[in-house]
């Protein structure tokens, strides 16, 4: 009995404790806590989707190749999820972007 009494007590310790903890994070955020990591964040966030969609471009474009060079009467019907498929990689890039300069406070 003693020993779950010493249990409820040091949890609503930690309850409690816990409240200023996250209040002081949070205030530390709020006054730009991140500080000069938020341009590096933003440059790395770049490059990786720029990274991902480049690749993933130059895979699509090989597959519609392989495609045609297999079976060139199929090009008309290939072209059309071809631009498709490059247009919707392009737009993660173009909302990465638009997310980063956001976080920037350049929009």
């Amino acid at each position: 009995m003693k020993l779950m009494n010493m249990c409820k007590l040091a949890l609503t310790v930690m309850v409690i404790s816990s409240a200023s903890v996250f209040a002081e994070e949070g205030a530390h955020a709020a006054s730009g806590g991140m500080g000069s990591l938020l341009p590096l964040s933003v440059g790395l966030a770049m490059a990786l989707a720029v990274l991902g969609a480049s690749t993933a471009q130059g895979k699509i474009g090989a597959a519609f190749m392989d495609g045609v060079s297999r079976n060139p009467g199929a090009q008309k019907s290939m072209f059309v999820p071809l631009i498709l498929s490059l247009v919707f990689v392009e737009t993660l890039v173009v909302v990465t972007f638009l997310v980063a300069q956001s976080l920037l406070g350049k929009f």
